[in-house]
């Protein structure tokens, strides 16, 4: 059985699942056959695995930085949050429910054969593995029923280095209040600390880290330095939330995309291929009025929640504006749940989101989306039908969409890598103007991406340009990852005591 180490938190998005993704990259480096491992993750942003079933995007860079395809007994539990329904359960990559917090707490007793039963089954096949925790480590009312943190780390015999994020303030109540809060065998099982997201001269936090040790009896691993200029996929849509990010200007001279922040986002990471393009601007907009005539393109991303934020866009004023933004000749795009939106109507006639059964969309494409129980999870490739630039990605939706009026045609022709069937997929009009797939990753594709962009900058009169790396950059991005922790990372002081 493999040898395992655990990465917990004192809380949040104190940045360990990048440390996870470090050290697989460097344990490979090493020449460990590494594999990671989460035993419960939420997220909306998932991922279709090699088996075609769904985890969260954070143990799928975890996988690819230790050189290994995505599998879901790398994530065996996965919590899609859902607004008023809970959040739905993914099982070893397929859906089990949608349930309340407390219905799910009564289950996690049953959860844990699961849980092992994966955690074994990649115990058997790898030398190291790059285990990951949930929230804080420390959650006294939620110990008991507990899947992902210290009891998980004690059933894998595994070492524990907590992380505190110095960045959010606080550190020594996070770090010295957690070892406190741990029992005494908690506290045998953690063999130090990490400290993440510093800014600033590390000589003037010396003393911290001593005193840090001091009131711990642990040792410090290392002060990590805060980083903006290594890109890795972030978790979860915190990264976009509106009070992360300011509006970056737009004008003539750049390709401008306005992504709607829609109240359930998911999978967000289909922008990545836009956001690293060098002559493009994207901002995700949560106002209305910010959705100025200057943008070239709107994106309407996936959503966990169509019925809920269809309803929302009636509310909020987002409808008139986009329904505006497109009449006046902007260009949209919608994928997933967003191509859903830009449809006459959602149904929902047996409950998968709402208590409604239906409710209006945006009504620009002529599309009405039947929501149902069975969930399609499938890797897809194929080509577009306006310009035969090949695209490949994945879908995951409940819905089913059909064709009210063939004005328009559809978007692409696609299929499943290995099988014959062959079928065409989303809509289109005024030339590819305003469109909807439900293809996840379609602007990851460099030729789908560079015609899409080709076509605003020659309708401003830009330059056309080759598509630049998108996504695919990410691959060195986990070496870089790697470098930087070990430059301010004792790892062999933390491989030393596996």
């Amino acid at each position: 059985m493999a040898k395992a180490i655990m990465f917990l938190g004192t809380g949040s998005d104190v940045g360990k699942s990048i440390v996870a993704a470090a050290f697989c990259r460097i344990a490979r480096r090493r020449g460990f056959k590494v594999a990671p491992f989460k035993a419960q993750n939420m997220s909306n942003n998932s991922f279709v695995t090699i088996e075609g079933g769904e985890i969260g995007r954070a143990q799928v860079v975890q996988a690819e930085a230790a050189g290994l395809l995505p599998s879901v007994h790398m994530n065996p539990i996965l919590l899609k949050p859902s607004s008023h329904m809970g959040s739905q359960v993914i099982l070893q990559g397929k859906v089990y429910g949608t349930m309340d917090a407390l219905n799910y707490h009564e289950l996690k007793p049953r959860l844990r054969d699961v849980v092992m039963e994966s955690y074994n089954r990649l115990s058997r096949e790898y030398d190291l593995i790059v285990m990951e925790g949930a929230g804080s480590c420390c959650e006294m009312n939620l110990k008991q029923n507990d899947l992902v943190n210290f009891r998980m780390a004690r059933e894998a015999g595994a070492p524990c280095v907590l992380i505190g994020d110095i960045d959010r303030g606080g550190v020594f109540a996070q770090i010295i209040g957690s070892f406190h809060l741990m029992t005494r065998k908690e506290r045998a099982i953690t063999i130090g600390f990490l400290i993440n997201k510093f800014r600033g001269d590390p000589r003037l936090f010396v003393s911290g880290m001593r005193y840090i040790e001091e009131k711990t009896g642990k040792p410090g691993f290392g002060l990590i330095p805060f980083f903006t200029d290594i890109h890795i996929d972030p978790e979860d849509s915190v990264a976009v939330q509106e009070d992360r990010r300011t509006l970056k200007p737009i004008g003539p001279g750049t390709v401008n995309v306005a992504v709607l922040k829609l109240r359930a986002i998911s999978n967000f990471t289909d922008m990545e291929g836009l956001e690293r393009e060098k002559d493009l601007v994207v901002n995700y907009l949560v106002r209305p009025r910010d959705l100025s005539p200057e943008y070239d393109c709107l994106v309407l991303p996936g959503t966990k929640n169509t019925m809920d934020d269809a309803a929302w866009l009636g509310r909020s004023g987002w409808k008139k504006e986009i329904v505006r933004f497109a009449e006046g000749g902007g260009r949209v795009l919608g994928i997933c749940g967003g191509y859903q939106l830009l449809g006459e109507a959602v149904r929902d006639p047996f409950g998968v989101e709402s208590d409604l059964k239906v409710i209006r969309g945006l009504g620009i494409l002529p599309v009405e989306t039947l929501l149902e129980g069975e969930k399609v999870v499938r890797k897809v490739i194929g080509t577009s039908l306006e310009t035969g630039k090949r695209v490949s990605g994945y879908e995951i939706h409940m819905g089913r969409s059909r064709i009210l009026k063939k004005t328009g045609g559809p978007l692409l022709r696609i299929h499943e890598p290995g099988k014959r069937r062959v079928w065409e997929d989303g809509w289109s009009l005024n030339d590819g103007r305003i469109a909807g797939t439900y293809v996840h990753g379609i602007l990851d594709s460099p030729g789908f991406r560079g015609d899409f962009l080709n076509r605003i900058r020659r309708a401003k009169g830009l330059k056309e340009r080759s598509p630049g790396p998108g996504r695919l950059a990410r691959f060195h991005q986990y070496d870089r990852l790697a470098d930087h922790f070990e430059s301010h990372c004792d790892v062999e002081a933390i491989l030393a005591l596996l």
